[in-house]
């Protein structure tokens, strides 16, 4: 013991507890001698609890800031997007025509501050031009009718697409259901998005495989088409290919290896890749044959039924175009299942086309071609020739008139080809001199004006050229140059395709292609 009795009465410790063994080591002690640095311990704790205490207050003023701030931005997106909506739903009001004539108001009023995906899209300018009956002669139908992917209807109202014309009205349901289809319907009325938009719809994103397989006959048109497909498709994870002969068969071939749903392309290069191995087929349940009477004519035919051989035989086939000669039945008899068949043509030409023809000796038509660009209003022109030959010597004597022209034709690189496409498209040239390469399917809305400086010899590749102008129901302006050989092809084409003909005024009155 180191304390004696004594020194312990002198000594008065501090008590800290309860009775029991004075033992500084053992549990439950009555006392622990005072010691200063305990006082510091108790000091530092409560120090140690203030500090605390202030962060936690700083906390909570900083979430309660962050708080204040996100209702903020809440309430100003919310105030943008009903800003939007008011927006949209005034130009649905003002600009679109309704099923029964009016202006649309009955959809503004029945949804008037629009769905919010809808006011987040970013439409293109609405094109005010005239329409004629052959786009709006409709059932009242709007693409959310159809129940397709929200995606995708993004993609058709980016497009600038407001409602379904007639041939998509007609097209679009079937297609969906899966029956084959066999549609006809006039140059320029929608036909691309008519199977498009159901191809899109039925292609499954997660599957690895081309699943729709669509075949032009032109590289222009393939071009135009797949770019179509990747607007509409823009919102979805779906990989678009185009191939086409006179490009690269290699980068075709390394495209492959990646995945591809949807498949663009010429009969003659898809074969080929078939037959290598490296396109396969086997797992694509759409066949698209746009400009349909073409590609069942003999130049293509044999290519075509040697390509259907390699995809399933469960698929469903559509054919489109604006004529259907006698070879389409045979085709149609062989290939396809009870196909629904919609012929929109109660008449061949374009409503909003107005046809002239001028009579003049073969020495004369440049002069006259000098003379109708002085006196027309034109946005832009395509003017065919019959040959190859007489594209590029026409192309040279325009240039030299002071006039800009492009040329197109053939026999060039498909690399040129391309870029004329591309840069006409783009309007960085008024007038365009070709060959037939033109008249098929491509669509370039400024054209209002076709001349055909040689005039064609059947009916149906004068109604595919006069086609490239007046674009989904606008107008346009077809002035035929005829010769005195050519009199006997003019009456014929008239009867056959049921119309008139007239001889161009000295004074073309401007409203009949410009409104």
């Amino acid at each position: 013991m180191v304390y004696s009795r004594g020194a312990q009465q002198h000594y008065q410790p501090r008590p800290l507890g309860g009775g029991g063994s004075h033992g500084r080591g053992q549990s439950g002690g009555s006392y622990q001698p005072y010691q200063p640095h305990t006082q510091r311990a108790i000091h530092q704790n409560n120090h140690q609890q203030q500090l605390q205490q202030q962060q936690q207050q700083q906390q909570q003023q900083q979430q309660q800031q962050q708080q204040q701030q996100q209702n903020q931005q809440q309430s100003q997106l919310s105030g943008q997007h009903l800003a939007l909506s008011q927006a949209q739903a005034n130009v649905s009001t003002s600009a679109a025509p309704s099923a029964d004539g009016g202006q649309g108001g009955h959809l503004a009023q029945g949804n008037s501050s629009l769905q919010d995906w809808k006011a987040q899209l970013k439409l293109p300018p609405t094109d005010s031009r005239y329409r004629t009956e052959d786009v709006t002669a409709t059932k009242g139908n709007e693409f959310e009718d159809y129940f397709l992917k929200r995606e995708l209807l993004m993609g058709i109202y980016e497009k600038g697409f407001e409602r379904p014309s007639p041939i998509q009205e007609e097209s679009i349901p079937i297609a969906l259901t899966g029956s084959d289809i066999l549609a006809r319907a006039k140059n320029g009325t929608g036909k691309t998005a008519a199977f498009c938009i159901p191809a899109i719809e039925k292609i499954d994103q997660n599957k690895n495989a081309i699943q729709v397989l669509i075949l032009v006959p032109t590289r222009e048109l393939a071009l135009q088409t797949s770019q179509v497909c990747k607007e509409l498709a823009k919102h979805l994870h779906i990989q678009v290919m185009v191939t086409t002969g006179g490009t690269s068969l290699k980068d075709d071939i390394m495209r492959l290896y990646q995945p591809v749903h949807l498949l663009v392309g010429t009969p003659g290069r898809v074969l080929d890749l078939a037959r290598k191995g490296v396109c396969n087929l086997g797992e694509c349940t759409m066949l698209v044959m746009d400009e349909a009477d073409k590609l069942l004519s003999p130049e293509f035919q044999p290519l075509v039924e040697q390509l259907i051989a390699f995809l399933p035989d469960n698929r469903q086939t559509l054919l489109y175009s604006a004529t259907f000669p006698v070879t389409v039945k045979s085709f149609k008899d062989r290939f396809l299942r009870k196909p629904y068949v919609i012929n929109l043509m109660d008449e061949l030409t374009l409503k909003g086309i107005t046809q002239f023809y001028a009579f003049v000796e073969e020495r004369q038509k440049v002069h006259c071609l000098s003379t109708l660009f002085s006196k027309l209003q034109i946005n832009q022109s395509i003017i065919f020739c019959n040959s190859v030959n007489r594209v590029e010597l026409l192309a040279k004597k325009i240039t030299e008139l002071g006039y800009s022209c492009f040329y197109v034709h053939a026999k060039m690189l498909q690399s040129h080809r391309n870029r004329v496409f591309h840069d006409f498209r783009n309007g960085a040239c008024r007038n365009l001199v070709s060959s037939d390469l033109f008249t098929r399917g491509i669509d370039i809305q400024a054209v209002n004006v076709v001349i055909n400086f040689d005039f064609p010899k059947n009916s149906e590749t004068y109604l595919h050229r006069v086609g490239r102008s007046g674009r989904f129901g606008h107008l346009g302006l077809a002035v035929n140059l005829i010769t005195y050989e050519d009199r006997f092809n003019l009456y014929r084409i008239e009867q056959e395709l049921g119309t008139e003909i007239k001889p161009i005024p000295p004074q073309v009155d401007q409203t009949i292609y410009c409104r």
